[in-house]
């Protein structure tokens, strides 16, 4: 692999931090995964070990890597500029502007001219993203779902100066990781959030208003409609406060009265139920090693 396609730089090691840092390293890719404190870095470290030795367990039937061989092609570090040595740069940082914001202008500074940018965003346009950078036709969206390392599709988003060139390399990485990709054109949410979010948000409604119960809620989607997961399950694996942030987002880009989220969704976000990784939100989990409610 050259270094265009070999090593991949990965910012943020929260959830779906960690995931994408797994997923790459399991297919052969050295990684750089950056976050700002060795707390979090050795809990994702610990994460990903886990996930590596249970890859048996949980996709029987398919190749598994070996897990201490792809542990060992992900280095673990606090110093952003590390990732000056990538051939693709993947932000996972919290669904903020100015967190974004200030990553982006500090990673176009340190990345050498053409390394290409995808940013891993629920709801942000890529193209206000590439504003911020001198490499506009490097910026892509690479919108992974959790949990990254299992999910077979990613939503890539073109921007409005995203280039051709941007596109094939992103899809050959991440075919190179064995994924597919759907691109579509740049907009608040993308297809996946716009829609999603507001199926969240009318659930949570839902939930505030008296209708059904969380269970009742979801089991329904689950037993009547085919999902995999009810409404308010998946904001608990996302996270509740992205969820929030996401529809504040969609909120402002749009100004629809549709997008407002519901108190409710605020109340347990001030509240910290954050969902899987606090360990309650609309449901209640065992809590895990390693558990915190960082997300990138």
């Amino acid at each position: 692999m050259d270094r265009l396609t070999g090593r991949v730089g990965i910012v943020g090691a929260g959830t779906m931090g960690r995931g994408i840092a797994q997923l790459f390293a399991e297919h052969g890719h050295e990684v750089v995964l950056v976050d700002l404190t060795e707390d979090v870095l050795e809990r994702a470290r610990a994460e990903i070990v886990l996930n590596l030795r249970l890859a048996p367990l949980v996709r029987p039937g398919s190749a598994a890597p070996d897990p201490d061989e792809a542990a060992a092609r992900i280095r673990f570090t606090t110093n952003l500029k590390d990732v000056r040595t990538a051939g693709f740069v993947i932000e996972n940082v919290t669904e903020d502007w100015e967190t974004k914001r200030g990553v982006h202008t500090e990673l176009d500074g340190l990345c050498p001219p053409g390394v290409p940018f995808g940013v891993n965003t629920s709801a942000i346009p890529i193209t206000r993203v590439a504003s911020v950078t001198r490499r506009a036709p490097e910026i892509v969206g690479t919108h992974f779902m959790n949990p990254a390392h299992l999910k077979p599709t990613v939503e890539v988003i073109r921007g409005h100066h995203t280039s051709d060139a941007t596109v094939a390399r992103t899809r050959a990485l991440l075919e190179s990781a064995g994924r597919r990709c759907v691109v579509v054109r740049d907009g608040p949410g993308f297809v996946t959030n716009r829609v999603a979010m507001l199926t969240v948000n009318e659930a949570v409604f839902l939930l505030a208003e008296g209708t059904a119960g969380a269970p009742d809620i979801d089991r329904l989607f689950r037993e009547c409609l085919g999902h995999a997961m009810g409404p308010l399950e998946t904001a608990d694996l996302i996270g509740l406060d992205t969820v929030l942030r996401s529809l504040e987002v969609l909120h402002g880009e749009f100004g629809d009265p549709k997008f407002r989220p519901c108190p409710l969704l605020r109340e347990l976000v001030r509240a910290g139920r954050l969902g899987r990784k606090s360990g309650r939100g609309f449901h209640t989990y065992e809590s895990l090693p390693g558990k915190d409610a960082s997300d990138g």
